[in-house]
């Protein structure tokens, strides 16, 4: 990792260990409950939302009923561009990824932007 100019500069490789070290530290009586979720690492976000850290698509665990079956994974991804843009140290990344991380789990789960706000994962 070095810095290029005031902005971070991480492997992608290295970012993905990150997002891998964040998952492994979500306690595993939650990760046995994750069903049917892939976690990706993209460079970029959406270009209407370049400054978005992360992103959970799908249906939230709360939200499944008897119809669910047969469909694709949700889909959490996390954005290295814009979490190294924000970042001033390694440190930084990996308390950034974490949040992110835990923050895309929890929408999973079914837990809402308002309700993370309030336990401190903005």
């Amino acid at each position: 990792m070095a810095d290029n100019g005031g902005v971070l500069e991480m492997t992608r490789e290295e970012f993905e260990e990150l997002v891998g070290e964040a998952l492994d530290r979500i306690p595993p009586e939650l990760t046995r409950l994750m069903d049917n979720v892939a976690v990706f690492v993209e460079d970029e976000p959406p270009a209407e939302d370049p400054e978005l850290l992360g992103l959970y698509e799908g249906t939230p665990l709360t939200d499944r009923g008897e119809w669910y079956a047969g469909v694709l994974p949700d889909r959490i991804t996390i954005y290295r561009g814009p979490t190294l843009r924000m970042c001033e140290s390694r440190e930084d990344v990996v308390a950034e990824t974490e949040i992110t991380v835990v923050h895309e789990v929890a929408h999973h789960f079914g837990i809402d932007d308002e309700r993370l706000h309030a336990l401190g994962y903005g």
